[in-house]
């Protein structure tokens, strides 16, 4: 990333010029601000904004940047985050990305020019240039939900998905299904792609033949759980099933609509099995048997790690050593396991 005096030379402009520009002042010529903007957009240059008043000092200031902050999973993990830091006297900034690789970017950017201490990230992006910001300014960055496709050791705190699903395919083999569908992620991501995984592999296990038709990939939104289970319900006659396996909460939801409007009962004609349904009052009827994930470890577990990472940065600034992480310093990736929550739709 170049610096100002960097991008001032190429462009044959004064810094302050360049200042005015980022920050909107006046007095400069129209041909000059755009020049300046091309040249700061062509650069990659992120203006950090908080950094010129506080150049040593911690903002105690924490960001999180999930896909979509309505989903049950996601907020409870925040707590579960929130609950640890506020004890530490940390505070949240929190981004939602709404499934969009483009937003996540400009978060990305926009949490950095921010100065927080630490990101916490659910990405739906598959290549990068924004995370290196903090990668080579030494900023902790611990994973969640989704790994990235980038050749760094990196911390996490993931589910075993893969497992995940094999604990649903089982139980509906248990119950007497053979032809079971499912509806998950994007297999470019490694959360849909270690759910289908999970799916064909306990399928494998109980010699059971792998049926393509039967595979639907959604966003995660329920109106892709909709369409999916209207796709599959199309061709039901051709291709038949008893059973289905949605990979999130608004897509089972989706699901069961379509299977409802389809005039089908659940489980008497479908059984399901969901994702990180969440129903504390008890109120969904029937109720949905789902997998579910410890959430509030999830984000208890991501701020311990938070707080470690940022006391190791102290450590090596005291100690005068250079402001990238040592080699010796190991990242973690922790994997937790899977819950099964038996009700009603499934038999």
């Amino acid at each position: 990333m170049s610096t100002l005096k960097e991008i001032a030379k190429e462009l044959d402009v004064s810094v302050s010029t360049i200042s005015r520009v980022v920050n909107n002042r006046e007095y400069v010529h129209p041909k000059t601000r755009k020049k300046v903007r091309e040249g700061i957009e062509k650069f990659n240059y992120v203006p950090n904004q908080v950094a010129r008043s506080l150049k040593k000092m911690a903002t105690k200031t924490i960001g999180i940047l999930v896909p979509d902050i309505s989903e049950n999973f996601f907020s409870q993990i925040i707590k579960g985050i929130d609950d640890i830091l506020g004890e530490h006297k940390y505070s949240i900034i929190l981004a939602d990305s709404n499934e969009s690789a483009k937003k996540e970017e400009k978060y990305l950017k926009l949490l950095y020019q921010n100065r927080i201490d630490a990101l916490v990230l659910a990405t739906v992006a598959s290549e990068y240039s924004a995370i290196d910001l903090y990668f080579e300014n030494n900023i902790p960055v611990i994973f969640i939900d989704n790994i990235p496709h980038i050749e760094r050791d990196i911390d996490c705190v993931i589910l075993n998905n893969s497992k995940a699903s094999v604990i649903a395919i089982n139980h509906l083999i248990a119950n007497g299904n053979k032809r079971i569908a499912i509806i998950t992620g994007n297999p470019k991501e490694t959360t849909g792609l270690e759910r289908l995984e999970g799916y064909k592999k306990a399928l494998q296990q109980n010699r059971i033949p792998i049926d393509r038709d039967l595979i639907k990939f959604g966003n995660y939104k329920e109106n892709t759980g909709y369409s999916c289970a209207k796709e599959l319900l199309s061709n039901i006659d051709k291709h038949p099933f008893t059973a289905l396996y949605v990979g999130s909460e608004k897509m089972t939801y989706g699901a069961i609509k379509a299977i409802q409007e389809h005039g089908l009962k659940i489980p008497e004609d479908i059984s399901i099995v969901g994702f990180d349904v969440h129903d504390k009052s008890g109120l969904i009827n029937p109720g949905i048997t789902t997998i579910r994930q410890p959430e509030k470890s999830i984000g208890n577990i991501v701020a311990d790690l938070i707080v470690k990472r940022i006391y190791e940065k102290k450590q090596q600034r005291k100690q005068n050593k250079k402001s990238v992480l040592k080699a010796s310093v190991l990242r973690q990736r922790i994997v937790l396991e899977p819950i099964l929550e038996i009700r009603d739709t499934s038999k």
